[in-house]
């Protein structure tokens, strides 16, 4: 039982997980105008048999929560919303073929050129057997990455560099296994230096890479340098608390370079607190761009939600859910395959007010 007054020419949805920002995405989906809510893809057993309002804080909507994936499938949806925190090919495939269009926040498939060959012709496989298209997007990567420097862009005939300053309180917008288990906030700074966070390091310049290779500056290598700074007091995330002296910051600078120089350029500084050794100079939350070339410009972006942590982690994870969701129409109707921002019109949301 979906959601009811779905629009004509409207999409059945499955929203594929429901942490942090999936919940959002479920939120978004339930109240959308043109989707239809017919399914709900959990992975804990506290969740299985649930309502999906019950999940993510809205009135009931007859549509209960599964584990059973093939269940979902053969609901037949038009597009699965995938947000797991980590990506299972075996099961993307799977929607693919099945005849589900699927929209992810998943970094595996910004640039399908990035991707490695094998991996890329599976899915796109998929892809051609289900007449369907998998697009990824999100907050950063994805708009600040992508489809943002579109305009910003559109204003130069001469580009010598693009810098983006990420600056992001983590806890409210990540869930706890991301934190701690993914991105590393309360290892030891050892334990974090060792650490070989390849998706993290690529996925940035695999997304700036589509802008660059439609502008004419395609990448010849991508560099990437980081750097971390340890909290100077214990720090609750969610349930748990990181010690002092652990990872409570860490930045990532990714550089794209074209002909040897750089082109495009993305600095991450994440954090979960602003007490840092060493001290930090960091900004609200929000994105930083300079544009250097014949029509240069320095842009402020910042998010004005204060400092309340129950407005902080209703707000922010909506900045990475809701393009994806408001891409569902041009992902549906686009040609089959792993379609980027440059290969999908502009998003446009439909909104319900």
């Amino acid at each position: 039982m979906g959601t009811e007054n779905r629009a004509a020419g409207g999409h059945r949805v499955v929203q594929w997980a429901t942490g942090t920002v999936g919940k959002s995405a479920l939120r978004a989906a339930i109240l959308h105008p043109t989707l239809e809510l017919v399914g709900v893809r959990v992975f804990s057993s506290s969740k299985d048999g649930l309502d999906a309002g019950e999940i993510c804080g809205l009135p009931a909507t007859g549509v209960i929560a599964t584990r059973d994936p093939d269940r979902l499938l053969a609901l037949r949806p038009d597009c699965v919303i995938y947000m797991p925190d980590r990506t299972d090919i075996e099961e993307v495939c799977q929607i693919l073929a099945s005849g589900a269009n699927i929209v992810t926040t998943r970094a595996d498939f910004f640039n399908p050129s990035a991707m490695e060959p094998a991996l890329r012709e599976r899915v796109e496989a998929a892809c051609h057997a289900g007449g369907t298209s998998i697009h990824a997007s999100g907050s950063s990567p994805g708009f600040v990455t992508e489809a943002l420097l579109a305009p910003l862009l559109s204003l130069q005939r001469n580009l010598d560099l693009v810098e983006i300053d990420e600056f992001a309180d983590c806890i409210d917008t990540c869930s706890e296994d991301m934190l701690l288990n993914v991105m590393g906030f309360g290892a030891s700074p050892e334990t974090f230096a060792a650490t070989e966070f390849t998706e993290r390091d690529t996925v940035f310049g695999h997304s700036l890479g589509v802008i660059a290779t439609a502008i004419g500056l395609p990448f010849d290598a991508i560099e990437v340098t980081s750097e971390f700074a340890i909290t100077v007091r214990p720090v609750k995330l969610h349930q748990a608390t990181i010690a002092a002296g652990s990872i409570g910051g860490q930045r990532h600078t990714v550089t794209g370079l074209h002909k040897g120089r750089p082109a495009l350029r993305f600095r991450s500084n994440w954090f979960v607190t602003t007490e840092l050794d060493p001290a930090w100079d960091l900004r609200e939350d929000g994105w930083r761009i300079r544009v250097e070339g014949d029509a240069p410009l320095d842009i402020t972006i910042r998010f004005p939600i204060g400092n309340d942590p129950e407005t902080r982690s209703k707000i922010m994870p909506n900045v990475t859910a809701h393009r994806p969701v408001n891409a569902i129409p041009m992902v549906c109707a686009a040609k089959p395959g792993i379609v980027t921002s440059v290969d999908l019109p502009q998003i446009l949301p439909r909104l319900a007010r």
